[in-house]
């Protein structure tokens, strides 16, 4: 066994008082609608800053029924007209900014662009820089790719486009409508949420650009980084540091994963929670079934990234993010009443629903449960930020993305990797190969299994991304989240969840 760690008195301090910081943090996200605050001191010693600890009750929104009446969240063509029409006299109330487009991908050619109009405060940004939304980052225990950005990266990012978001609001576009280009407006969307973004300045267009708004596109950005990006403002002083909002309760971390998962594989209705696993059903069950109903001629067929083994957490259920989405209508979102039909446990036309872990679906009043907190995941949390647009922006429920995602859990083994040598050592707090974690089927061979950057298999937290985003966020840290532990993990912050 690993020895016990032995700290100074100065190291006990400084993790003590983060250590609060964060379980407050997560007491908070995790089941109730109210919210903690904290006060950042400026140089002057003095209060400079209220930062309020918002709980997903309170990060979350609820669409109109009919989308076309939203000012933010999921806005439709007809806003986004409307506004490019006459942006001083259309704007929405408290805006006193630019409207500033954001597309993560092209229309057709000669159509690739919202024609910006920069005359009255109208421009579009082309954003095809991956490392500006996804950033590989360690929690502690290990490495993890596809994690929401940093402090610094943030900052970059609005310096870039010289973006205030507390005057401008930014509008997330696909040019072509797509699966991928709405997990890229997700992202987009989450670390924008999660550094404090106001919900009132943001929001993300419904179905593809080109679909919707065809005669309001061309060739020309205010800048396209396909190109250059010596064309941005490159201008910005504003840093999340300034945002009054610490939304970190967006991201579930592995600790609160293990919090949450039951140690047998059935959904418990009363637990607080609803484990939402966005992907198809052949890795939900390990390749025991694919989407048609039939048996997968290979189960590793549904492993992905040199995963050690595949499965789901305990408890969670399965409905792939496709079903969310209407290819038709340039991939938006289903009608409002479709998607909580979902989540009230009903299957649509085509018999698609929530499937548990005895792969039937589970039936009307067996999903979603009032007062629930979502949690959701796929591989790379890519996938699920479509279904969390659905619970937390369309649907007004408590929602949080487990970011570091089955890459993550299924890193987390005794299972022999390719270099000869087990993930994690047997006796490592941190495993998910076992039957009262997971429901999982290992790898076929050594050799398919992928090597891991571990960080701490003996880590006595694995928040510290969240921790150092905390203290970023409080002006007293350098943003970089680092290995090791501080202190031991929270409370469980739903006391009947296990």
């Amino acid at each position: 066994m690993k020895p016990t760690r032995i700290w100074s008195d100065t190291q006990w301090m400084r993790g003590l008082i983060i250590g609060m910081l964060a379980a407050s943090t997560m007491l908070v996200g995790a089941c109730r609608d109210n919210a903690a605050h904290d006060l950042v001191l400026n140089a002057a010693g003095t209060a400079a800053t209220v930062i309020t600890v918002d709980s997903p009750a309170a990060i979350a929104q609820e669409s109109a029924a009919d989308y076309n009446n939203n000012v933010n969240g999921l806005i439709t063509a007809k806003t986004l007209k409307s506004w490019i029409d006459d942006w001083p006299a259309n704007r929405p109330a408290g805006i006193t900014g630019r409207l500033v487009i954001l597309q993560i991908n092209n229309g057709p050619t000669g159509q690739e662009y919202i024609t910006p109009h920069p005359a009255t405060g109208v421009v579009t940004y082309s954003v095809v820089d991956a490392s500006r939304l996804i950033e590989t980052r360690s929690d502690g225990v290990a490495q993890i790719k596809a994690m929401v950005p940093d402090g610094p990266t943030m900052d970059r990012f609005f310096h870039d486009y010289g973006i205030d978001p507390t005057k401008d609001m930014l509008v997330w576009v696909m040019g072509t409508g797509g699966y991928l280009p709405n997990m890229w407006m997700g992202r987009g969307w989450y670390m924008m949420r999660y550094w404090g973004v106001p919900k009132t300045h943001l929001a993300l267009l419904d179905g593809g650009a080109f679909y919707g708004m065809p005669s309001y596109m061309g060739g020309t950005a205010s800048c396209d980084e396909n190109v250059s990006t010596s064309c941005l403002p490159d201008n910005g002083t504003f840093s999340v540091r300034n945002l009054p909002e610490d939304n970190t309760a967006l991201q579930a971390t592995l600790e609160d994963m293990m919090h949450i998962v039951r140690p047998t594989d059935v959904n418990d209705l009363h637990d607080g929670v609803f484990i939402w696993d966005a992907r198809n059903i052949g890795q939900y069950s390990a390749g025991l079934i694919d989407e048609s109903g039939g048996v997968p001629a290979n189960y590793m067929t549904e492993f992905q990234n040199g995963g050690s083994q595949q499965g789901h957490p305990n408890g969670a259920l399965d409905l792939n993010f496709t079903n969310m989405l209407d290819s038709a209508t340039g991939y938006s979102y289903k009608p409002k009443s479709e998607l909580q039909a979902y989540l009230d446990g009903r299957v649509d036309a085509n018999g698609k629903g929530f499937t548990d872990g005895t792969l039937q679906p589970v039936g009307p009043g067996r999903a979603y449960q009032s007062g629930d907190t979502v949690y959701t995941y796929c591989e790379t949390t890519f996938r699920a930020m479509i279904t969390g647009i659905v619970s937390g922006v369309i649907l007004d429920k408590p929602t949080r993305f487990y970011d570091g995602a089955m890459y993550e859990w299924h890193t987390m083994s005794n299972i022999v990797a390719k270099n000869g040598l087990p993930l994690l050592p047997i006796d490592s707090p941190w495993r998910t190969d076992l039957t009262n974690r997971s429901y999982f089927r290992p790898a076929d061979s050594a050799a398919a299994v992928t090597t891991r950057v571990i960080t701490d298999p003996y880590a006595i937290s694995a928040d510290a991304i969240v921790r150092a985003d905390q203290e970023y966020k409080r002006g007293v840290g350098g943003g970089s989240s680092s290995g090791g532990g501080a202190l031991p993990p929270p409370p469980n912050p739903c006391a009947n969840a296990g």
